[in-house]
């Protein structure tokens, strides 16, 4: 049996910047850039609130969602999570949302060690190949089997990115990241409430505990991913996990593979691609909510047993409803942070509308996006007997293969800077995040 978690301790103990691709560094530049977006616009939700009330944290040397406020890096990087997750409009990769867990685990433990932002560069890339690794190694579809991939992938990959940042050795980094895959967690009968946000947050915070304790010398089972009764088993939707090929971490770069993919609309992410198909289907043909009679939506059984809320009532729920998507594009002529909130949502015509959506589903699978059908598409039904059909959309806008201009990733940063209320102007930030890997974690979170 291939010796998994030791190479992945041995992995990431070796990286360092001059072994890095610019490209892969780029990439996780514009992680850090639109987590922190997501990060300071969630800031003020009920959930992050609630966080912070009820774990109280002490004075401490990380910074809480980009504020005035410091707290020790552990409980910092929680609630910086739940926070960055709150609005479901962080980025997307490997079945889940990577810079939801790494980002805020790296910039709590960062700001304690007084790191570069060159090292947390090379911890966030160690955190997504590691998450990567486990990624590949299971075609099943974590969601169906009730397990919500960011709380399981991201306490391991968030374990060896602060192992990174620590720099621990060999033995030690395989020990936190078993220490991880002990902590992995999140349900899907949760999504649509605060919890979803929790996972990531929580899987933040045990990255971090967990390679402060291998550190310190706690132990761990350095097989403890490919063990029979180990990680990759105990979550494998099949029972048909690759627990045996070798690493693939350390021979070809996920990151430039994989990519990430910038959210365009805070909402779960199996809903862009009909979201993309029916705004272009509404700027090409008008259509007026009370001549609607029916809106047909088709798209995959995996991305119809993820939206599960049928006929939301806020904000929250409605993340998870392909019902309102499809009612806000009509109705509204958008999908944004404007629309997610709970007045919009209650609306008499939004509520109506949403009664006249039909979800027809396919088993039919896109190869190169698990659980995604070939496509998606929209059919609108007028009460006329007319119909209007939205162009079919494969990879959403934002998705690696059609990503979001420099313009655009900075429209969605100001946007999401200036509705959370930012202590520090956009260009400012913006900037500073541009230049990460030539200043310290401490001078990106410094006022202004």
């Amino acid at each position: 049996m291939t010796a998994l978690t030791r190479h992945l301790g041995q992995f990431v103990s070796d990286l360092s910047p001059n072994r890095i691709p610019e490209e892969a560094a780029r990439v996780a530049r514009m992680g850090f850039i639109d987590c922190i977006g997501t990060m300071i616009v969630g800031r003020n939700e009920d959930s992050v609130r609630i966080m912070t009330e009820t774990l109280a944290p002490g004075d401490g040397p990380s910074t809480l969602t980009f504020g005035k406020r410091k707290a020790p890096a552990p409980e910092a990087a929680w609630i910086n999570g739940v926070a960055a997750h709150a609005l479901d409009y962080d980025d997307v990769a490997l079945r889940g949302h990577p810079s939801t867990v790494l980002v805020p685990a790296i910039l709590a433990e960062a700001e304690a060690l007084n790191a570069s932002g060159a090292d947390m560069i090379v911890a966030y890339i160690a955190g997504y190949e590691v998450w990567a690794e486990l990624f590949w190694r299971d075609s099943g579809l974590l969601h169906q089997k009730g397990w919500h991939p960011t709380g399981l992938y991201g306490a391991v990959g968030a374990a060896a990115a602060c192992a990174k940042l620590r720099k621990l050795d060999a033995e030690k980094t395989a020990i936190a990241i078993a220490l991880g895959g002990s902590q992995a967690a999140g349900l899907m009968s949760n999504f649509g409430t605060m919890t979803k946000p929790f996972h990531a947050g929580k899987s933040a915070h045990a990255g971090i505990m967990a390679a402060r304790l291998a550190g310190a010398g706690f132990t761990a089972n350095t097989d403890a991913l490919e063990h029979p009764q180990g990680f990759l088993h105990a979550i494998s939707p099949t029972g048909n996990e690759d627990r045996t090929s070798e690493p693939r971490a350390g021979k070809e770069w996920a990151i430039l593979t994989q990519g990430l993919g910038i959210k365009k609309y805070p909402t779960c992410y199996c809903t862009h691609r009909a979201i993309d198909c029916m705004l272009d289907l509404v700027a090409t043909s008008p259509i007026k909510a009370d001549d609607v009679k029916k809106i047909t939506v088709n798209i995959s059984d995996y991305f119809s047993t993820v939206l599960r809320n049928h006929r939301p009532d806020t904000g929250l729920a409605a993340k998870f409803s392909i019902e309102f998507a499809m009612a806000s594009g009509i109705v509204a002529k958008r999908v944004g942070l404007r629309e997610l909130t709970d007045d919009f949502v209650q609306r008499p015509d939004i509520q109506a509308l949403m009664e006249k959506v039909e979800i027809v589903t396919t088993t039919e699978h896109d190869p190169n996006m698990p659980g995604a059908a070939p496509h998606d598409s929209v059919l609108v039904e007028m009460s006329d007997g007319s119909t209007v059909a939205g162009t079919p959309v494969s990879r959403a806008t934002g998705h690696p293969s059609r990503p979001l201009s420099d313009q655009q990733l900075f429209d969605k940063f100001a946007d999401c800077l200036e509705v959370g209320g930012s202590d520090i102007p956009a260009d400012v930030l913006f900037k500073r995040l541009s230049a990460i890997q030539s200043i310290s974690a401490r001078e990106l979170t410094a006022p202004v």
